[in-house]
C-alpha cells in the first residue's frame, strides 16, 4: 500500500514537471510567433522583388546568354553622353564670367562648348534609342520586372520630348546662350568704346581747311570684333551683330555731322516760298555733303569692309548702306529734290546748277560707296534728283528770253533808273558764261539734249545768252516810250546804255558782243546825256539874261527889278527842277558823279558871275532873300546830291515771280551784284 503510494507520487511529479516543461516551450514558442509575425509580413512584400531577382535564373536560357551583350551595348554610349555633360557643366564657371577678361581663352571655352553639343546632339538620340532596345528586349523575353521596365520607360519616353522639343531641349541647360549673349555685349562694348565723333571746331562752314576723317578701329580691335563675329555667325547671330554694329557707327556718324547744323535739311516746301529763302544753304549744302561722303561715310565703307570681309561682299555692303540711310545720306538728297520742287524762277537755275556740280564732283565716290543693290534706295533717289535738276534748269534756261520778253508791258521804273531786271540779267549772263557755271551748264545741256536722243553744240548756249540781251534792249527800248515826260526818257536811256556798256565791257559776254555793240551803247550814253541837259538844266542859264542891264540907262530901280524879276524866274524853275529830279536815280557813281558835274558846270558858273555882278542890287532890298534865294556854295551842293540811290532800296537786285515771270517792281526781289553807289 505504501509502495503504490510512493510509486503515484513520483509519477505525479513526473507529470508536473513534463507539463510544466511544455508549458514553458509553449510560452517560448508563443513569444516566438509574436516576434515572427511582422518579419512574414516583411518577407511577403519582399517576395515580389525576390521573385524578379530569380526571375533571370527561371527566364529562357538563351535569352539569359544574350542580355549581358545588350547591356552593354546600351550602356556604352549612355556612359559616354553622360561624360560629355559632366564636362559641358565644367565649362560653366569660364563661359559666365567676362569675356573682356579673355576673349581668346573664353571664344576657345566657347568652341569647346559647341563641339560638345554637337556631340551630344549627334549622340543622345543614339544613346536613347539603344536603351530603348534593351528595354524591350527586357520585356520581350521576361527577363526584368514589369514595374522596373515601367518606369524605365517613362525616363526614356521623357528624354526623347526633350530631345525633340527646341524650347526646353537644350543640352547645356542655357549655358551657350548666355555665352552668346556676353559675346554680343563684348562686341557693343568694343565698338562703342572705339567709336568716337569727328570735333567740329566751326558749326557753320567746313571752309577750304581739309577734314580728317576719324581714325578706323585699331587692328587689335578688328581682329577682336572679327573673333566674335566668328563664333556668333557659327551661332546663327550675324543679324543681330549687323544691327549692333549699324545701331553703334551709325549714331557715330550723325554725332559728328550734328555739329555742322544740319537742321536745314528737314526744310519743306511749305517753309518756303522761293528759293530764295534757303539759297544761303545751298553753299553749306555741297561743302558738308562732300564732308559727309570723302571723308565720315568713306571712313565706314572702309571700316565695314574691314570688320567684315571674311564674310562677303554682299553682307558688309548691306551693312554699310544701313549706316548710311541712319546717318543721314537721305536727307542730303531729300533736300536737292525740295530745291528742285520749289517755284521755278531764274535764280532757281544757279541753285540748281549748285546741286549739279556738288552731285557731279562727288559722282566717283557716290558709284563707288553706293553702287551695289543694297544701296538701291540711294542711288534711286540720286538718280531721281539729278534729273530733277537737269530738267528744271534746262526748262528755266531756254524760258528765260520768254520771261524777258513777258516783262515788255511792264511800266518802267518812275524814278529813271535802271530797272532790276536789266541789272539782273546783265549780271545773271555774265554769270552763266563765266568759268563757274559755262562748264556746268554746258554739261547739263548736254546730258539733256542726249535724253532726247540730240546733240547739243555750244553755240546754242551762247546764242541764247545773246537772244536774252537782245531782248533786254527791246524792253528798254519799249520801256523809254512809256514815258510822258521825255526828258526822263533820256535820263532812263543814259542810265541804261551806260549800265549795259560798264557791266558788259571786260566781261565774256561783252566779248561775245563785241566792241562795236560796247561803243554803240557808250555813245548813246552820251548822246542821251547831250539830251538830257539840253531840254532840262540847259535852259536855265537863259532865265539869267544880261540883256538890257548892260546899256540901261533908266536908273538902279528900274534895274534892281529886272533882276528880281530874273532872278525869281530862275529860282522858279530851278526849284520846280530839282524838285522834279530829286526822285530821279543814278546808280552807276561815275555817271552820277559826272552828269552832276555837267549840271553844275552848266548853271553854277553863270549863276556865279550874276551874282557878282547884279547881286549888290537886290542883297540891300528887304526883300533880297526871296531873289537872291541861293548862294553859289549851296546850288553847288544841291546840284551835286542829286540822283543819289534810297538806302536800302537798290543794295540788291532782285526779281519778283509772278507765274515765273520777271518784274521790275521792288517786292519779293532776287538778289544780284550790287551797283555801284
Amino acid at each position: 500500500m505504501g509502495s503504490v503510494s510512493d510509486s503515484s507520487i513520483e509519477k505525479l511529479i513526473s507529470a508536473r514537471k513534463s507539463l510544466k516543461a511544455s508549458l514553458e516551450k509553449s510560452k517560448a514558442l508563443g513569444l516566438a510567433l509574436n516576434k515572427a509575425g511582422p518579419r512574414l509580413d516583411e518577407i511577403h512584400q519582399r517576395l515580389p522583388y525576390l521573385e524578379a531577382a530569380v526571375r533571370p535564373i527561371r527566364a529562357d536560357k538563351e535569352a539569359l546568354a544574350a542580355v549581358g551583350d545588350h547591356i552593354n551595348r546600351a550602356v556604352t554610349p549612355a556612359a559616354s553622353v553622360l561624360k560629355v555633360f559632366d564636362a559641358v557643366h565644367g565649362l560653366e564657371k569660364s563661359l559666365l564670367s567676362d569675356p573682356r577678361n579673355d576673349l581668346p581663352g573664353y571664344l576657345s571655352v566657347l568652341k569647346r562648348l559647341e563641339e560638345a553639343l554637337r556631340f551630344l546632339g549627334d549622340n543622345c538620340g543614339f544613346a536613347i534609342q539603344w536603351l530603348e532596345d534593351i528595354v524591350e528586349y527586357l520585356e520581350d523575353n521576361t527577363v526584368a520586372d514589369e514595374r522596373y521596365l515601367s518606369n524605365m520607360k517613362k525616363s526614356l519616353k521623357s528624354l526623347r520630348e526633350l530631345q525633340n522639343d527646341e524650347e526646353r531641349g537644350r543640352l547645356d541647360g542655357g549655358l551657350r546662350e548666355a555665352a552668346l549673349d556676353k559675346l554680343e555685349g563684348e562686341f557693343r562694348r568694343l565698338l562703342m568704346e572705339h567709336s568716337v565723333p569727328l570735333p567740329m571746331s566751326s558749326t557753320s562752314s567746313l571752309g577750304d581747311k581739309a577734314c580728317i576723317a576719324p581714325s578706323p578701329l585699331p587692328v587689335t580691335v578688328i581682329q577682336k570684333l572679327q573673333a566674335i563675329l566668328g563664333r556668333l555667325i557659327a551661332n546663327n547671330r550675324l543679324e543681330k551683330c549687323i544691327s549692333i554694329y549699324v545701331e553703334v557707327r551709325g549714331s557715330n556718324v550723325r554725332a559728328s555731322l550734328q555739329a555742322l547744323d544740319l537742321d536745314y535739311l528737314e526744310i519743306s516746301i511749305a517753309e518756303f516760298n522761293d528759293v530764295q529763302s534757303i539759297e544761303g544753304y545751298i553753299a553749306q549744302w555741297g561743302k558738308h555733303l562732300e564732308f559727309a561722303v570723302k571723308h565720315l561715310f568713306e571712313a565706314e565703307y572702309k571700316l565695314c569692309n574691314d570688320v567684315f570681309e571674311r564674310i562677303g561682299l554682299d553682307v558688309w555692303m548691306g551693312c554699310f548702306a544701313k549706316i548710311a540711310a541712319q546717318a543721314g545720306i537721305l536727307a542730303f538728297l531729300q533736300f536737292g529734290k525740295t530745291v528742285t520742287d520749289s517755284k521755278k524762277d531764274p535764280i532757281k537755275l544757279l541753285k540748281l546748277l549748285d546741286i549739279f556740280a556738288s552731285l557731279n564732283k562727288l559722282r566717283l565716290d557716290f558709284n563707288r560707296l553706293f553702287g551695289g543693290k543694297a544701296c538701291m534706295d540711294i542711288q534711286n533717289l540720286t538718280r531721281d534728283l539729278i534729273k530733277r535738276v537737269i530738267d528744271g534748269a534746262c526748262e528755266i534756261f531756254w524760258e528765260l528770253t520768254v520771261q524777258v520778253e513777258l516783262q515788255r508791258q511792264t511800266p518802267p521804273p518812275s524814278d529813271g533808273s535802271v530797272p532790276r531786271l536789266v541789272s539782273f540779267i546783265t549780271d545773271y549772263s555774265n554769270r552763266l558764261l563765266g568759268d563757274d557755271y559755262k562748264p556746268i551748264l554746258t554739261q547739263v545741256l548736254v546730258i539733256h539734249r542726249s535724253w532726247m536722243k540730240e546733240t547739243f553744240q555750244e553755240r546754242l548756249l551762247i546764242d541764247a545768252v545773246l537772244n536774252i540781251i537782245k531782248s533786254i534792249e527791246l524792253n528798254l527800248d519799249t520801256w523809254s516810250k512809256g514815258y510822258e515826260d521825255v526828258t526822263l526818257s533820256s535820263f532812263f536811256l543814259m542810265n541804261n546804255h551806260w549800265h549795259l556798256y560798264k557791266h558788259l565791257k571786260g566781261t565774256k559776254l561783252g566779248d561775245l558782243l563785241g566792241d562795236g555793240w560796247l561803243r554803240e551803247h557808250e555813245q548813246s550814253k552820251e548822246y542821251y546825256v547831250a539830251i538830257y541837259l539840253k531840254e532840262t538844266w540847259g535852259k536855265l542859264p537863259a532865265l539869267l539874261s544880261r540883256e538890257g542891264l548892260i546899256l540901261f540907262s533908266g536908273g538902279r530901280a528900274t534895274a534892281r527889278d529886272l533882276v528880281k524879276k530874273r532872278l525869281k524866274a530862275f529860282n522858279e524853275a530851278f526849284d520846280e527842277m530839282y524838285k522834279k529830279q530829286s526822285n530821279w536815280v543814278v546808280l552807276e557813281r561815275d555817271l552820277r558823279e559826272k552828269v552832276c558835274q555837267l549840271i553844275v558846270q552848266t548853271i553854277v558858273p553863270v549863276y556865279r558871275s550874276y551874282m557878282q555882278n547884279y547881286g549888290p542890287l537886290v542883297e540891300q532890298d528887304a526883300s533880297s532873300s526871296k531873289y537872291a534865294k541861293y548862294t553859289v556854295q549851296t546850288l553847288e551842293k544841291m546840284l551835286t546830291s542829286l540822283f543819289q540811290p534810297k538806302p536800302g532800296k537798290y543794295g540788291s537786285f532782285k526779281v519778283r515771280q509772278t507765274s515765273a515771270k520777271f518784274n521790275n517792281g521792288v517786292v519779293d526781289q532776287y538778289r544780284s551784284s550790287p551797283a555801284a553807289t
